[in-house]
């Protein structure tokens, strides 16, 4: 059982992302206030749930949450700045986009930095203990399935309606095969073991 909230008096924001260890395009993250008497039996963690079940999900989240939104995070700033800090920083947008203010962050996860002057809990696998991170997960998780989704039709031969860019076999048989794309993160180690991309990045 999820449990609605941490602090019960704060208005309070669950942030999760999607998309960390992926090779191929941008980080997705999400913020989520939910009314404190939000109930659903379905919300979980959304690696817990079919695709069919989260897109579901996503529809009652954004018709019942107090506020929601979501922050992203290119390739090229993920080379930039690494992911751990990219991830964060799309974290930081969508709590910038909120359109109430919370009081405080509840995490995914257990590194962080502070969002303006707001305080936060991180909460290592908190998409599985509170309805907020959960809510979260599903929004982040569905919004970059439907980005790499259309990134797959600029690009098919990487299979990123189904991997969506993970480092599965077959994507990274297709980057050795084609090289890497404008999507790549080329600070990621695309080939995988001590293979090296001998052709030029795109």
């Amino acid at each position: 059982m999820l449990l609605p909230y941490l602090h019960e008096n704060l208005i309070e924001a669950g942030c999760d992302e999607a998309g960390r260890g992926c090779l191929a395009g941008a980080v997705y993250a999400a913020a989520v206030i939910l009314p404190k008497d939000f109930h659903n039996e379905q919300l979980n963690d959304s690696k817990q749930l079919t695709g069919r079940q989260r897109y579901a999900l996503r529809e009652v989240i954004e018709r019942e949450a107090v506020a929601w939104a979501v922050g992203v995070v290119s390739p090229q700033e993920i080379d930039e700045i690494n992911i751990l800090n990219a991830s964060i920083l799309a974290m930081h947008r969508a709590v910038d986009q909120l359109q109430v203010r919370p009081q405080h962050l509840l995490v995914d996860g257990n590194r962080f930095k502070p969002y303006r002057d707001v305080p936060h809990t991180t909460v290592v696998k908190g998409d599985g203990k509170y309805l907020s991170i959960a809510a979260a997960s599903i929004l982040a998780k569905t919004y970059r399935d439907d980005y790499m989704e259309h990134l797959h039709e600029e690009f098919p031969q990487y299979g990123w309606d189904r991997n969506k860019g993970y480092p599965t076999r077959q994507h990274r048989e297709a980057i050795a095969r084609y090289g890497s794309t404008p999507y790549h993160r080329l600070t990621f180690n695309l080939l995988g073991g001590d293979r090296q991309l001998s052709l030029d990045f795109g």
